[in-house]
């Protein structure tokens, strides 16, 4: 599909600003590495040795228990032993000295009580708590033994309740045997386990304190020496800091820091080319314009009334409209420049965005056609469809318009320059063309006009006051798309045909 682009169609560009909001995010601060290594392993670590002691403490009171009601139920078999039947009543044959053992003991005190087969007392301590309804036998030994927790004479106290099967020729039943102790003895055992187990546990924390801090000390230090590295960089100094002196964890981030000073370096180089090239460029024309401005000076100075050399006030017009003429050309070179060193330094501006380079080119030749107009330029532009890419749109159009200008200055008059935009199916790539009719490149010079500030013979003559900047700055935000540009000359051997490829926004292809 070809569009005459038309020569009079009112055309406003509005470039919008780019607005950042840069925010600043309210954040504490992280604090040093080794402080936050150190909570994270100290701090679970006395999470688990907490658990790990109570759960010691818990497993040593259930064996301190076992062993008591052990002893406890030795005891009520030993006094089970002395329980018999004579002359057909149960009888307790206690000594005075068993008694005595029975009724105290180094760390507490010890109660019994014997039951007969009829729920008698026989001897003992007659008011020792019952067993509890719903006791359960003990499964653990091979005896009709209960043990349960109650109180006498206001103190805790654990018993353990046998019945003792007791029988002669003349009867038989079963007699009940109590055996209660006083919890001291188990009390004393159950602070000096949880002592002792938190004495270890503290001990242990401490030891592991102290070798995580070792660890995490000797583990970072080859960071620290990164860091004093940094510290004792000069500005300029922008060479690559070695991966292999750090672990394989920070050497993605030496890469990155390596890459950033690379780009930093590329933009650190830019700057110094773009001040050597304004100060080398800018030069010419801002002597010249100084020297424009004394001859004008120099003019002012005559005396109109002097008539060997009066003021001539055409003089000072015509040195006027070449400082005019000077200045344009200086703010037009001075622009080039800034152009060229931002094209060198990417896309920064803007980013990267998608956008149909149909439209873009659209909008250039609707921008420069009364420019083509005004020169007799027959200017069409020829699109087979919406080309969708992703690029920056300043940049962009500032490529499209440097290559159309030049198309319409060394496009002699009535001549042609014809815009294509197209999708390449084999490459899977979207094309940009602009070809003129106009005096072309030489072969040998296709490669050079990229350069900066280098221009063509041919050029030189049709154009003398260029800057020699235009295809520089295309080819850099071409670079900067990833696109590449051929120069080549049309099919009929005349003017020029410059022929890029951008990568399609992947959403597009297929």
């Amino acid at each position: 599909m070809r569009h005459q682009l038309p020569s009079s169609v009112p055309v406003s560009r509005s470039k919008d600003g780019l607005i950042k909001e840069c925010g600043k995010n309210a954040g504490t601060s992280l604090g040093t590495l080794r402080s936050q290594l150190l909570r994270w392993l100290l701090i679970p670590l006395l999470l688990l040795v907490a658990l790990d002691s109570l759960s010691v403490y818990r497993n040593a009171l259930d064996v301190a228990d076992l062993a008591y009601d052990r002893a406890l139920l030795a005891s009520t078999r030993a006094l089970a032993e002395r329980v018999s039947i004579v002359d057909g009543k149960v009888v307790a044959d206690v000594p005075y000295v068993a008694l005595d053992s029975f009724e105290t003991d180094t760390l507490g005190r010890i109660y019994y009580k014997v039951t007969g087969t009829k729920g008698e007392f026989i001897s003992g301590y007659d008011d020792l708590p019952a067993i509890p309804a719903h006791t359960p036998r003990s499964e653990i030994y091979p005896a009709l033994v209960r043990f349960y927790h109650s109180t006498y004479r206001g103190e805790p106290v654990r018993i353990a309740a046998l019945y003792q099967p007791v029988y002669d020729d003349s009867m038989r039943g079963i007699a009940l045997i109590q055996v209660g102790e006083t919890m001291d003895a188990r009390s004393a055992m159950t602070r000096q386990i949880l002592f002792g187990t938190l004495w270890r546990q503290g001990l242990l924390v401490m030891v592991a304190a102290l070798l995580v801090w070792f660890a995490v000390r000797i583990v970072l230090r080859p960071l620290m020496q990164l860091k004093t590295a940094v510290e004792a960089r000069g500005p300029t100094d922008l060479t690559n800091f070695d991966a292999d002196q750090v672990h394989i964890e920070m050497r993605p981030l030496i890469a990155a820091m390596n890459g950033y000073m690379g780009r930093l370096q590329t933009l650190i180089t830019g700057q110094r080319r773009f001040i050597a090239d304004a100060s080398h460029q800018l030069r010419t024309p801002l002597t010249v314009l100084k020297t424009q401005a004394e001859l004008a000076l120099r003019e002012l100075k005559r005396d109109p009334q002097d008539p060997q050399s009066p003021l001539d006030i055409e003089a000072i017009r015509e040195i006027v409209r070449s400082m005019a003429s000077t200045t344009d050309a200086t703010v037009h070179l001075a622009n080039r420049l800034l152009t060229l060193a931002r094209a060198e330094h990417g896309v920064a501006e803007g980013g990267m965005v998608a956008l149909s380079l149909t439209a873009a080119t659209r909008q250039v030749g609707l921008e420069l056609a009364p420019q083509a107009v005004k020169k007799q330029l027959d200017l069409s532009f020829d699109a087979e469809e919406n080309v969708f890419i992703t690029g920056n749109p300043l940049m962009l159009h500032e490529l499209m318009s440097n290559l159309l200008d030049n198309a319409i200055r060394y496009t002699p008059s009535n001549g042609k320059i014809i815009l294509r935009v197209r999708r390449d199916g084999q490459t899977q790539r979207g094309v940009f063309e602009i070809e003129d009719s106009g005096s072309g490149i030489p072969e040998a010079d296709r490669e050079r006009v990229f350069s900066a500030f280098y221009r063509a013979p041919s050029a030189q003559q049709l154009n003398p006051s260029g800057a020699g900047l235009g295809l520089s700055i295309v080819r850099d935000i071409a670079a900067a798309h990833h696109a590449s540009i051929v120069l080549s000359a049309p099919s009929k051997n005349s003017g020029l045909k410059v022929y890029i490829t951008f990568p399609l926004r992947p959403a597009a292809i297929g």
